[in-house]
């Protein structure tokens, strides 16, 4: 069984890690891939040598970014598990429900914090599917136009998974920090799809 089946299964399953959160990144990492394929695609053919140099940077680049997105996921992983974890703990005294409280808070801040990061990957991917774009290579236009779907739907599941752990944060200036930062990569990356897709056919 190779890798993505391996996970997937892993996905399917009654654990409750991974989840949406991880899932997302995966997603993000195959829009990286499509960018480093329409790149290099681009950089070896002659009718685009006047991109070339382009190209081939934004193939390392969408290479970095994969990595970004693969390194997210355990993270993603183990930020919600130290939530199970915590909630695991016992209650049955004042001295334990406060450690516990003060566990899951901890938990929930880290857990809303890795989507957090994920959806600034999702925007630099974005950005970069736009480089992409403009290399002009119109046989790869789909390719550039899934690339930015995939970003924006790892976006979305980053964004459902920081505010779903928002919803259970008690610390309301750790939300408020986390829910600007939230909104100005959202509106970043937004603004590049209105800009972007309804050019692509």
């Amino acid at each position: 069984m190779n890798g993505i089946d391996a996970y997937l299964d892993r996905l399917a399953s009654a654990d409750p890690t991974p989840g949406g959160g991880s899932a997302a990144t995966l997603v993000g990492a195959l829009g990286g891939a499509l960018c480093a394929m329409v790149a290099r695609i681009t950089a070896g053919s002659e009718r685009y040598a006047a991109v070339r140099a382009e190209a081939e940077a934004i193939a390392d680049a969408a290479d970095a970014l994969r990595e970004r997105f693969r390194a997210a996921q355990p993270l993603d992983e183990a930020a919600y598990q130290r939530v199970v974890e915590a909630s695991a703990l016992p209650k049955a005294t004042d001295e334990q429900k406060r450690a516990r409280a003060a566990a899951m808070q901890s938990g929930l801040i880290g857990a809303a914090e890795a989507p957090l990061a994920a959806a600034g990957l999702c925007a630099e991917g974005i950005a970069l599917a736009e480089r992409a774009n403009a290399l002009g290579n119109a046989h790869l236009v789909s390719d550039v136009e899934c690339a930015l779907h995939f970003f924006r739907a790892a976006l979305a599941g980053c964004v459902a998974n920081v505010r779903i752990n928002h919803r259970f944060i008690k610390d309301a200036e750790v939300v408020r920090a986390q829910d600007e930062r939230l909104v100005a990569i959202v509106t970043t990356a937004h603004a590049t799809l209105e800009r972007l897709l309804p050019r692509l056919p």
